[in-house]
């Protein structure tokens, strides 16, 4: 066992509830297979540390698993739908600790474009003249709470309205329970009606208003903080990966360490309130002192 020496790392409490949610190993299958050489905790260390750091897989330190064998797991975890499962049945913890229902019926969505490196390829990358950046789009589906529900990666050159066609299906399919989406002005027009004749999702549009300068937007500020959220990870800072499943995959891991982390703190400090101050002490009354007066007598001559 390596010693925790990152801040990426996972805590024994982080760790408890990551391991029962993995599959289990081949070799303790009926069908068999050979012993799993490294652990599984060291593993998923060094995905997380990619992913904070936003280092190259070759550059993951000695002290990890090879990065071929990180990577092999990160690429076969999320091809298999480890990593999306893994995340639903902690963002339905996390639900319940909060006190909320496990599934959320309302989400709100919008999109993020960021910058593609050099080893994108041109066929999953494009340019996006609203925002006047060559790369891709993230869509994001949030609840009431800020929690992603749902990750879509895209060619920066789609547009919103094109791109929550599919989007939508998508979360329609994976959350049923969905019945109100909340979403920007982009997303309006014909695309209300079609959410409502197809899929049975009442889509509604909240509007910029007409001043300069930054406005709080109500309902679309949760999923704009979601945003900043995930750009605490270094690796989504930029999109490197050649594929967009692999893109998908890191906005996965922070959403999941996010998670693990909410869930491993003390309640008392994020859900109980905080005990009122205490009353100020009442005043002393004021007490006017006579000043002293000293009366000599007097001295006989």
């Amino acid at each position: 066992m390596r010693e925790r020496r990152y801040p990426s790392g996972m805590s024994d409490a982080e760790w408890s509830l990551i391991e029962p949610l993995l599959p289990p190993p081949a070799c303790t299958l009926p069908t068999g297979g050979h012993p799993e050489v490294y652990d599984r905790r060291d593993v998923v260390d060094g995905i997380r540390y990619v992913n904070r750091t936003g280092c190259q897989w070759r550059a993951v330190p000695c002290d990890f698993p090879p990065w071929r064998t990180v990577y092999r797991w990160f690429q076969k975890w999320h091809a298999a739908g480890v990593t999306a499962r893994i995340c639903a049945e902690l963002h339905e913890m996390v639900r319940v600790r909060e006190g909320k229902n496990p599934r959320s019926v309302t989400v709100v969505v919008d999109s993020q474009t960021v910058k593609a490196d050099a080893t994108v390829p041109k066929a999953t990358s494009g340019y996006d003249a609203g925002k006047k950046i060559s790369g891709r789009k993230r869509h994001l589906a949030v609840d009431t709470r800020g929690l992603p529900v749902m990750t879509m990666v895209t060619p920066a050159s789609v547009h919103d309205a094109h791109a929550a066609r599919d989007f939508l299906f998508r979360l329609r399919l994976a959350h049923p329970e969905v019945t109100l989406v909340w979403a920007d002005s982009a997303y309006g027009g014909e695309l209300v009606t079609w959410a409502k004749d197809r899929l049975r999702l009442t889509l509604k549009t909240v509007n910029r208003p007409r001043t300069k300068g930054f406005a709080l937007l109500p309902k679309r500020w949760v999923v704009e903080r979601s945003i900043s959220w995930i750009m605490r990870a270094r690796r989504n800072c930029r999109d490197y990966e050649r594929l967009p499943q692999h893109a998908e995959a890191h906005l996965a891991w922070t959403v999941m360490t996010l998670m693990t982390r909410r869930l491993t703190k003390p309640v008392a400090s994020w859900r109980e309130p905080k005990p009122p101050p205490a009353p100020p002490t009442p005043p002393l009354p004021r007490i006017r002192l006579r000043p002293w007066t000293v009366r000599l007598a007097p001295v006989p001559l």
